[in-house]
């Protein structure tokens, strides 16, 4: 059986995620709404490249976070978009190679020797990947409300889709 029926929500998630990246406003990446937060930029950048994990799990059985290369922080829509997409595609086209043996597998995510995630395949294509970007667009959306920038619908209409009463 196909990787597909596990990630069944993958692509409506996915265009969700888009849909809130195509909002980002150009230029305000430094803004953070608190001391602790990350900015507008380093948070979008995360969002955009979160589907890489995926294809990272799927393809990999350890990844050592530790010697992982900083992306670089984007701060326009086209720029995050461009990522997304090519992350996005990338991501899918991976999980639709994946067989149920390929999901069964373990994998490791250590920080040097320090165990950070260690499970099924499948699972933490779930968690670290997917269920990652919904907490972290989530995010991303409170910071648009923050900037008055109109927060798209993600599971229906928001109220800056909804029409006036």
């Amino acid at each position: 059986m196909p990787a597909t029926p596990y990630f069944s929500d993958l692509d409506d998630e996915l265009a969700a995620t888009r849909r809130v990246l195509e909002r980002y406003p150009d230029g305000k990446g430094a803004w953070r709404p608190h001391a602790r937060s990350r900015t507008l930029a380093q948070l979008a950048t995360h969002v955009a490249d979160l589907p890489t994990r995926a294809t990272s799990i799927l393809t990999t059985d350890v990844v050592d976070v530790a010697s992982r290369t900083p992306k670089p922080t984007l701060d326009s829509a086209a720029a995050l978009l461009a990522a997304f997409d090519a992350a996005a595609a990338e991501a899918k086209a991976t999980v639709a190679r994946a067989s149920d043996p390929d999901l069964e597998r373990e994998w490791t995510m250590k920080a040097g020797e320090r165990v950070l995630a260690r499970g099924k395949k499948r699972e933490l294509v779930r968690r670290i990947m997917l269920s990652h970007m919904i907490h972290h667009r989530a995010q991303l959306g409170t910071y648009y409300r923050q900037l008055d920038v109109p927060v798209p619908g993600v599971y229906g209409p928001s109220a800056d889709d909804a029409p006036p009463r």
